[in-house]
């Protein structure tokens, strides 16, 4: 499968994307779109698109948002996917309905010569937080937009603020090391977790009237599956994996254990509700 050229400080993340963490989120696609639609309805109706409008949908990975945001702007619209992971590109174009007007691109947004002045509204839900120099890539990402363009994206909030995520993982952390601790400037999941940073980045980059909306939120990690199916999406996605990666049979059990114990008194019916928390960064081209 091919894998996109793209910026040399991004080599890592391409690698992951492209390896067996792209394959696992590409293979679990309709249950993280399940688990992640309260994000997606929300990121669109503050990005507020509207028909006939040209958007670039960044991170776009399975093309959910994507073709999300296609419906609404409709036939007279445009939405392009931009993505580094070859699987989860694969996994959008089978799924996009083909009277969609969408189209999808492997590659890094840091240096794609997307068309200048061409597009309406660039957004993202969750696929902007791992660029190494953010700065320029959003600038990049910015020439994208007309004079009046805007910017609307999702992002984690702190890592305190999302139990869905840290509950598992502090169970797992029973049996094995921590993970190494991020730097405030690498890229993941919690990058752009601090206002000032992401108010720093934006206006590096060219942008202005930057908002950031916080939105806490309650996910079903079971997607109505019952605790094995909270157990298994804790074990498949997110860092609770990522902590258990080369772990020995033994140790994986014990922690799944763990992470059974710690959600059984949540269960309601056949969800396992946990608390999280995103910002919805707002701005404009400038």
């Amino acid at each position: 499968m091919d894998t996109p050229t793209g910026h040399d400080q991004n080599a890592d993340q391409i690698a992951y994307w492209n390896g067996p963490g792209g394959q696992r989120w590409a293979s679990r696609q309709q249950a993280q779109d399940i688990l992640l639609k309260p994000v997606a309805d929300i990121l669109i109706d503050r990005a507020r698109p509207l028909a006939g409008e040209r958007v670039i949908d960044i991170g776009c990975g399975s093309g959910a948002t994507t073709i999300a945001f296609a419906q609404k702007v409709g036939p007279s619209g445009h939405v392009l996917g931009v993505d580094v992971s070859g699987p989860m590109l694969e996994r959008a174009r089978q799924s996009a309905p083909k009277d969609l007007s969408v189209e999808f691109a492997l590659a890094d947004a840091t240096i794609y010569p997307f068309d200048s002045a061409s597009r309406d509204l660039l957004t993202s839900r969750f696929g902007v937080m791992f660029f190494a120099d953010p700065a320029k890539s959003f600038a990049n990402m910015r020439k994208a937009l007309r004079p009046s363009g805007r910017l609307a994206f999702a992002c984690w909030r702190e890592p305190r603020e999302n139990p869905w995520m840290m509950t598992p993982l502090q169970a797992v952390y029973k049996h094995v090391p921590k993970l190494p601790q991020q730097g405030p400037e690498d890229p993941g999941p919690f990058a752009f977790a601090s206002e000032a940073r992401v108010h720093r980045i934006l206006g590096e980059a060219g942008f202005a009237g930057i908002a950031m909306e916080p939105c806490p939120l309650s996910l079903d990690i079971a997607i109505g599956g019952g605790l094995d199916a909270a157990v298994q999406s804790a074990l498949e996605i997110g860092p609770a994996n990522r902590a258990l990666e080369g772990a020995l049979p033994e140790i994986r059990t014990a922690a799944t254990n763990s992470i059974r114990d710690v959600l059984a008194p949540l269960v309601k019916g056949n969800a396992v509700p946990l608390s999280a928390s995103i910002w919805i960064v707002t701005a404009r081209a400038s």
